[in-house]
């Protein structure tokens, strides 16, 4: 493809940078290896849109400047397309445009990823009075370290690709599910009780890190239940699958989830009933004492959140968080006061002999009572499920936390037992996996896709949340996220999932429609997306064929001036561009061609490409 094409090079320096670029691309690094490799200022634009001087690129040079030349091709390209792409083609935009723009794609401001990038608008605005303008030069400074992400989201390459209006699908499904005024708030304990019946809200957070919000998402809450997926996925990660699974089952009870049963094995039924998250909790870090036990599984908790909000640290104390620790302790002491069914699951356990040897019953129970009580927000939570969702690593960090064996299994019990007695109609009539909990939580995963947090404290008979419960069965109504959906076939429903481009018939085509349309921004986007700009189509026309054909100048002088595709091409009637644009009439086209073509020459045949070279831009090509 020809985008591609002005990178070949036998250049060792260009093909370290390619591969380094591609493998920091694969490993979910953003560009910090790529702009690592060489200094940001030594990469020309392979599109230059700079000054004149920049032009003729293609044009023969002695051996050194062109070597020099093709060693600081990449990066300069990549941000010029990108800075035209979201600004429409004008050259400068306010920044609240820009950010604007950014929001739109689903990625927030507060992201780990973007931090160099706020950072660098933060310092400008700060020394800038007044609005603050975005020009070419502010944006490759502020974009550097993250020009790959931001060329994702932007050509609507991340997995939901249309964000704004998937957002606003999930704002119809939040308001649908607040009428919903059934249930009762859990008043078995105390600090539950005090909840509103009227909070609502709901996060989302998909596998590339896309966020959305609302209703009551920063309000902090006890994960109750919801820790048990978690406690289990971190217990199998350490442990692996078959010492956790000597000690409890997996399958579904068919009993309430605090009934004193087990199975024929005297193990407990599985890790999502109380009896089986007591004898996981027992073995977590069994050695230690209780406050490294728990900080233990806060600091897995904050790392699958992405260092969102995830309660505290109980082993040290400072004056600054003494009134949050009084107030967990009070959680704590809330839980354990009001946990006499778990006293009594605890001694059935250990007169079973279902804990391992030498295993503390009342201290397990203390760990399990204090899990139970750490505090998230909708905001936080979602960010843990897209973990899950995303086969361990944290979408907003990239930092693998559990292995895949843990989310898997986890996924797999989530999915027949997660939701107390009502787990087989909702496998049923939602598909997913999923966990709820009393304070009126739903954990709920769209695998390779999102994770979902939904809360709202009046629950049903069977302990689940009203509004969530409809809310999650409403999503998967409207959009094909059942784990059953038939993908090819079933069109009633709506997929907002990134599509495949693979359909070279498709991309001729739309390439083509946007050169007789003279949509500069579409032909923008597809050279930003790689799309060989000297595509053919039926006639062995290219697009630069009916751009001048039909007049568009300007999306001449993109093709020409900035895509470098060949002016002398010719269709089945043996005609070049230049002859359809003098044919029909038009003059300033004309103009344009003759002048590319006295500065063009096809470089890209003169040295054969090597097979390392080939492997290297393919791969290139698929990351970018």
């Amino acid at each position: 493809m020809h985008c591609i094409k002005g990178l070949r090079t036998t250049n060792a320096g260009i093909l370290l940078l390619l591969k380094n670029a591609a493998t920091s691309a694969r490993l979910g690094a953003g560009s910090t290896a790529l702009l690592r490799t060489q200094p940001a200022g030594q990469l020309l634009c392979w599109w230059s849109s700079a000054s004149q001087g920049q032009r003729s690129l293609h044009k023969r040079t002695a051996p050194h400047d062109e070597a020099r030349s093709k060693n600081r091709l990449i990066l300069h390209g990549l941000e010029d397309l990108l800075f035209y792409t979201i600004t429409e083609g004008k050259d400068k935009i306010p920044l609240s445009q820009f950010l604007s723009a950014l929001r739109k794609t689903g990625l927030l401001t507060t992201d780990p990823r973007l931090r160099d990038c706020i950072n660098q608008i933060r310092q400008f605005k700060q020394d800038t009075s007044g609005p603050v303008i975005m020009d070419q030069k502010l944006f490759k400074k502020c974009v550097g370290n993250n020009i790959i992400l931001l060329a994702q989201a932007f050509r609507k390459k991340l997995i939901i690709s249309d964000f704004l209006e998937f957002s606003q699908h999930i704002n119809k499904l939040y308001e649908s599910a607040l009428k919903q005024d059934g249930g009762q708030v859990a008043d078995y304990i105390p600090q539950l009780a005090k909840f509103s019946p009227d909070l609502w809200g709901v996060s989302l957070c998909t596998i590339d890190g896309q966020r959305h919000s609302v209703g009551d998402t920063k309000v902090p809450f006890c994960l109750q239940s919801c820790i048990k997926p978690l406690e289990y996925a971190i217990a199998v990660h350490e442990l692996g699958t078959h010492l956790v699974h000597r000690y409890v089952d997996k399958e579904p009870s068919g009993l309430k989830f605090n009934k004193l049963s087990l199975n024929d094995e005297d193990k407990p039924h599985n890790p999502m009933v109380n009896a089986g998250a007591i004898v996981v909790s027992s073995l977590i870090k069994p050695v230690s004492n209780k406050a490294e036990r728990f900080d233990h599984v806060v600091e897995y908790l904050k790392r699958t959140a992405g260092g969102e909000f995830v309660g505290f640290s109980n082993a040290t104390f400072s004056k600054r968080t003494m009134v949050a620790h009084k107030y967990l302790l009070y959680r704590f002491q809330s839980e354990k006061e009001t946990g006499d069914r778990n006293y009594a699951i605890g001694y059935y356990l250990k007169e079973k002999k279902c804990f391992p040897d030498n295993a503390d019953m009342i201290a397990a129970l203390d760990f399990y009572f204090q899990l139970c009580s750490i505090e998230v927000n909708c905001e936080s939570a979602s960010v843990m499920a897209a973990t899950l969702a995303n086969g361990g690593i944290c979408p907003i960090t990239e930092e693998r936390v559990l292995s895949a064996e843990a989310v898997r299994n986890t996924l797999s019990l989530m999915h027949s037992c997660g939701m107390y007695d009502f787990s087989g109609q909702f496998a049923f009539h939602v598909g997913l996996p999923a966990k709820s909990g009393v304070s009126g939580a739903v954990l709920l995963v769209v695998p390779n896709v999102m994770g979902v947090m939904c809360w709202s404290p009046p629950l049903d008979r069977l302990g689940n949340s009203v509004r969530g419960i409809h809310f999650c069965q409403d999503l998967v109504s409207y959009f094909n996220f059942h784990n059953y959906d038939n993908l090819r076939h079933f069109t009633k429903k709506h997929d907002p999932r990134r599509h495949s481009d693979d359909d070279p018939h498709k991309t001729v085509v739309n390439l083509m429609f946007a050169a007789y349309s003279g949509d500069v921004s579409a032909l923008r986007r597809f050279a930003l997306s790689m799309v060989n700009m000297e595509e053919r189509d039926y006639d062995a026309r290219t697009a630069l064929h009916i751009a001048a054909a039909e007049g568009h100048e300007e999306a001449v002088v993109f093709l020409t001036q900035i895509c470098k595709v060949n002016p002398h091409a010719k269709d089945r009637w043996r005609n070049t561009p230049l002859d359809d644009a003098m044919q029909f009439g038009h003059s300033g086209v004309v103009s344009v061609l003759q002048e590319y073509q006295k500065e063009y020459h096809d470089t890209d045949s003169q040295q054969p490409e090597t097979e390392e070279q080939k492997t290297t831009l393919d791969t290139v090509k698929v990351v970018v």
